[in-house]
């Protein structure tokens, strides 16, 4: 499901005004009773330089269009749907890197301009391009059938040179290793998984109502079984 009919699914039909610019979306849509900006990318987009600076410069349009504004901060939302960063030589001489970097640092002062930061996984969440603006947001949830991955099993052995035999026990073993949403989920990366059967801008709604700034990720992957050691790590460093 995309475009028309994934924004009706999600937003409810005529609560969504979205442009689809090649690979970009943007627009706003009403997320129970508030608007929300939302930027998002399509169709298992590769991001690129362009692709990024489109990301940082809509999300500091929307920051500045609301500190303009007497309303509170809207709503954040972003829609992804990428297969990461874009690989060629290209981009990476010009410094990919520091783009998403940028990306980064543009969510982060969306958040602390008072913006809620939601996710909403439509279809591919891959490695870079994921990390630099999806999985920043305070909540993110996964629509059926998203595929959310930082390194294929098959690439995962040749940087590592560990057996993919190996690599394929280890992910039944341990979502650390392995693909997948679900897998994400039990790490705390996601903190829900949609089903078709549920009503989406009801679960979006209540979403946005559980988004907060506080990141709970390391301690709900504990309480989920899938990471063991980042929360009592964490405690262990902040106090000594």
């Amino acid at each position: 499901m995309n475009g028309q009919a994934l924004y009706d699914r999600l937003f409810g039909a005529g609560a969504h005004a979205l442009t689809a610019e090649g690979r970009f979306l943007r627009g706003t849509a009403r997320i129970g009773a508030r608007e929300a900006a939302v930027i998002g990318t399509l169709d298992h987009a590769a991001i690129d330089v362009p692709l990024a600076l489109r990301i940082a410069e809509s999300i500091l349009r929307a920051v500045h269009a609301d500190a303009a504004s007497d309303m509170p901060p809207r709503p954040i939302l972003f829609i992804a749907d990428t297969q990461g960063q874009a690989l060629s030589r290209h981009e990476e001489l010009l410094g990919l890197n520091g783009y998403f970097a940028h990306v980064v640092r543009c969510v982060d002062l969306a958040r602390r301009q008072g913006h809620r930061l939601l996710t909403v996984i439509s279809g591919e969440a891959v490695s870079g391009g994921f990390l630099a603006y999806g999985m920043m947001a305070d909540r993110i949830c996964a629509l059926p059938n998203s595929q959310v991955r930082v390194m294929d099993l098959r690439a995962m052995a040749r940087v590592t040179k560990i057996g993919l035999e190996r690599l394929e026990e280890l992910a039944k073993q341990s979502p650390v290793f392995a693909p997948g949403a679900e897998n994400y989920w039990r790490m705390g990366g996601i903190h829900e998984l949609w089903s078709e059967n549920d009503v989406w801008p009801e679960r979006l709604a209540a979403a946005l109502a559980c988004a907060g700034s506080t990141d709970d990720r390391a301690a709900i992957g504990l309480e989920r079984g899938g990471r063991l050691l980042a929360a009592p790590t964490a405690q262990i460093v902040a106090n000594p």
